[in-house]
């Protein structure tokens, strides 16, 4: 069956509200088998409305709409999806219990705009919503079915989960179809690169759809299957990741589609090894990563953003002539940081980081976009010194922003490696 979604609302088509929703059902229709054509989204104008429900009723098998059904008079889905059948608007004695019932709840006073809310398309199937006021409905249109549901997140996702996808296997005959996605994180090669080293996969592996999606600085290699044998599937999937992971090797992060964070998270866990970060350059931005992982309270010890020389002497005990001599921005001083955070905080291994994100700031000895990284382990340290591929990007481009991100992620890889026993 071939889907289409459509959000409404003014705040979506002009980019002041950022529409979750459209990701959310995508994802969870194409979980269920369900091939997703088109992404639409349209204002608050019934006419065009109108036009849109028609257009998809003629060409999609299954629609889901979002928006548009709450009581204020810019609220027009259940108007436009009566309009595009040719039916009436009646009223449901139920929901407007329900609705009345929601007030009450809430000790509320209900205004009479919210009996609208209750109006549906003659010939509808009412979804209710125990979570809000604006109950869904189903209608067929032309050859496809419209679910039609709120717009409040949390609301659409209960009623997607509670009516729709059960009436969605009811359409699908019984039979569960599934539509499976492996990612391949991977990291230090161009989109272009990796593209070259993976596009024959496909005459192998026939059924597989493969894609990449450039997450900056991370390329994932995505591999896509339908059908209705979920063994089968994964055992074919699994056979296609391995012939992945011959071609790209070192550089994949991940064959589960985890982050470099996580990745290297989940290495430290094995090991049961711990882990401090001094950063200058990156200010944060690797602590960040690294906490934004759940669990990572287990093997995280100590953050310093040490930006200042002083802070570099005072707290990891920088010597003040490795400064003097070779400045902040070397593999000496990034050595040391790496060396005192590991010190001050008792981790198994630390990481540094100190550069020149720019746009200003950069010499010809050290331009816009050097780093030098620090590396402090069991058995040692040692510090590389890495010229970042943006760092020559204008201002606009959001140079510094990129520098930084790529000089946390190069931080990781350098350990990640450490703790594989990987060379560099």
């Amino acid at each position: 069956m071939k889907a289409e979604i459509f959000s409404t609302g003014d705040e979506i088509r002009s980019g002041a509200l950022i529409d979750s929703n459209t990701a959310y059902i995508a994802e969870k229709l194409e979980e269920n088998g369900i091939e997703v054509m088109r992404h639409i989204s349209c204002g608050d104008d019934l006419q065009v409305l109108v036009e849109i429900i028609r257009e998809i009723g003629g060409r999609a098998d299954i629609a889901v709409v979002t928006g548009g059904l709450g009581p204020t008079t810019d609220d027009l889905t259940s108007e436009a999806a009566a309009k595009a059948a040719g039916v009436k608007l009646v009223l449901d004695q139920e929901s407007l219990t329900h609705i009345r019932a929601m007030f009450k709840k809430f000790n509320r006073p209900m205004s009479p705009s919210n009996e609208k809310q209750a109006m549906f398309p003659e010939g509808s199937s009412v979804l209710k919503n125990p979570a809000g006021t604006a109950p869904g409905f189903s209608i067929k249109i032309g050859k496809c079915t419209f679910f039609f549901m709120p717009g409040v997140p949390f609301e659409m996702k209960k009623m997607l989960s509670d009516h729709v996808l059960p009436a969605l296997l009811q359409l699908q005959e019984g039979i569960r179809k599934y539509s499976i996605v492996r990612t391949i994180t991977t990291f230090g090669l161009g989109e272009s690169i990796v593209g070259e080293k993976v596009a024959d996969i496909v005459n192998e592996f026939k059924d597989i759809k493969l894609g990449l999606r450039a997450t900056f600085p991370e390329i994932h290699v995505k591999l896509y299957l339908r059908g209705e044998d979920e063994k089968k599937m994964n055992e074919t999937l699994g056979y296609a990741v391995n012939r992945i992971v011959d071609r790209i090797g070192p550089n994949i992060i991940s064959i589960n589609g985890n982050p470099m964070e996580k990745a290297v998270g989940e290495l430290l866990g094995t090991k049961s090894a711990t882990l401090a970060i001094a950063e200058s350059c990156t200010g944060g931005l690797i602590a960040d990563l690294i906490t934004g992982v759940s669990g990572s309270s287990d093997y995280f010890l100590f953050s310093g953003v040490t930006y200042s020389n002083e802070s570099k002497i005072k707290i990891l005990g920088v010597n003040p002539e490795t400064l003097k001599q070779h400045g902040a921005v070397s593999i000496e001083t990034a050595r040391e940081m790496a060396e005192g955070a590991r010190r001050v905080s008792g981790a198994d291994y630390a990481v540094s980081t100190s550069g020149i994100a720019g746009p200003d700031g950069g010499s010809e000895e050290k331009p816009v976009g050097t780093v030098c990284i620090g590396l402090a382990a069991p058995h040692g340290s040692t510090a590389k010194k890495w010229t970042s591929p943006y760092g020559n990007l204008s201002a606009s481009y959001g140079s510094r922003e990129r520098n930084k991100r790529w000089f946390a992620m190069m931080a990781l890889e350098m350990l990640r490696r450490e703790l594989l026993g990987m060379a560099l």
